[in-house]
């Protein structure tokens, strides 16, 4: 939603969608691009950002969409090596387990969805090769996905 609010600011035509639904919507022809954020930036163009970024970008390269990173310098770190190297984070089971919400009095409760020992996987973070984007932008203009694009961008990183 944030990325939506920042588009509308600078009057850039966008259109918000169900997560779920980009997939097939990219597979019909129905996006012209698909532009996302990053939480960190490796050194060789690979980017963490929030889960389901990858498929994004497995979908959109799938349905030869260009698919753009758009992140501010902060969040390049050129000594990350690849994405391997970025940790990520897991999650609370509980997130998944339960529902948090509003009982018929108003009052916050949560509802068990899924049994307190099923089995889960919260990954917070995803990580998209360089391969399947096709430029990064920041504020000093756009880059290929690579060290090299990095550098051209940043060439004051060189020593990193």
């Amino acid at each position: 939603l944030l990325t939506a609010w920042e588009l509308a600011q600078q009057g850039v035509p966008h259109t918000l969608i169900a997560d779920n639904a980009a997939g097939a919507l990219l597979a019909a022809g129905r996006i012209d691009a698909v532009i996302v954020g990053a939480d960190r930036i490796a050194g060789n163009g690979d980017v963490a950002n929030k889960i389901g970024t990858y498929l994004k970008a497995l979908a959109a390269a799938a349905s030869g969409v260009p698919f753009f990173v758009a992140a501010p310098r902060s969040t390049i770190d050129f000594a990350c090596p690849d994405g391997a190297a970025i940790p990520i984070e897991e999650r609370a089971a509980d997130e998944l387990r339960l529902v948090h919400g509003r009982d018929a009095h108003g009052l916050a409760t949560h509802l068990r969805q899924l049994p307190a020992d099923a089995a889960v996987a919260n990954p917070a973070f995803d990580v998209t090769p360089a391969a399947l984007i096709s430029a990064l932008i920041s504020e000093r203009g756009s880059s290929p996905a690579s060290r090299a694009g990095l550098l051209a961008l940043y060439p004051e990183e060189a020593h990193a």
